[in-house]
């Protein structure tokens, strides 16, 4: 099957400061991919491009389309939840609902209505009476209702407490996600979705740092508590990252063989969040 986003040399500037620097990746189709990086890395500038909100530079195809010149074609197979929900502060619930059911033609009606029930929203509340949390429980059950090819999720959760971000993300996979749709997500909670993911990409810089899948990422990537006197030889393998848990040094190798890590040490595949950082390193200097 051909890539739900393809693109080559993709890159975008803000007053001559590129915020996206000719990258070029695929995301196939049946993914759930994890687009990570810091603030002001061109993650969402990245998925702006593929959402057609931004000119951009490079060859970019979303569905076989090209978001500049066919975008409302391509919308109607792509949803987008951005990082900051904005309704209209006099829409009712049930008007939200009436509204998406009357513009969008796979939008499940009932399905919504299931979401909002797991809530404290009742269909007469209004937007200005919801607390942050709630105006975004409300925009996800809108946009998890439509039956969309492809699923853009930017910071999807920001503002829910954390018994509902395990929720949604549960519902996420159990409700929504299948074969096939695809589903990029950007967040900073990266443990939360790490159980999630199928692929992963760092950004940094407006560059691509790493794009692999999560079983590739568990086969190269290595952590090792090595133990006092063999660290020094552990250090000559050259680890990517050295941290000290409890007066042990803690080193991440990169495509160092398991077998031979495991003489100085407990050997662990890296949580994201630990590799995350080790990636980023000197980014917030």
């Amino acid at each position: 099957m051909s890539a739900v986003i393809s693109a080559r040399n993709l890159s975008k500037r803000y007053n001559g400061k590129p915020a996206v620097d000719s990258i070029s990746f695929e995301i196939p189709a049946g993914r759930i991919v994890g687009l990570i990086g810091p603030n002001g890395s061109g993650k969402t500038t990245t998925l702006k491009a593929a959402l057609g909100l931004v000119p951009f530079e490079g060859e970019l195809k979303v569905l076989g389309k090209d978001p500049r010149t066919e975008r409302d074609a391509l919308m109607q197979d792509v949803c987008f939840i951005a990082d900051v929900a904005v309704l209209p502060r006099w829409l009712k619930v049930k008007d939200a609902v009436d509204f998406v059911a009357g513009v969008h033609p796979r939008f499940d009606r009932a399905k919504a209505q299931s979401y909002i029930a797991h809530t404290k929203l009742h269909p007469d509340m209004k937007v200005k009476q919801m607390s942050k949390g709630m105006i975004v429980q409300l925009h996800l059950a809108l946009v998890m209702a439509i039956d969309a090819r492809l699923l853009v999720l930017d910071e999807p959760t920001l503002g829910l407490d954390i018994l509902y971000r395990k929720q949604f993300y549960q519902n996420l996979l159990e409700d929504y996600f299948d074969e096939n749709k695809t589903i990029v997500v950007t967040t900073h909670q990266v443990e939360e979705i790490e159980h999630i993911l199928t692929d992963l990409m760092f950004i940094r810089d407006g560059r691509i740092v790493l794009s692999s899948s999560m079983d590739e990422v568990g086969e190269r990537f290595t952590e090792v508590m090595v133990a006092p006197d063999k660290a020094e030889a552990a250090r000559a393998l050259k680890p990517i990252d050295e941290r000290t848990v409890f007066g042990k040094a803690v080193m991440l190798f990169d495509g160092v063989p398991r077998v031979q890590l495991a003489a100085f040490g407990e050997t662990r595949n890296p949580g994201i969040a630990d590799l995350f950082v080790a990636t980023m390193k000197g980014t917030y200097a």
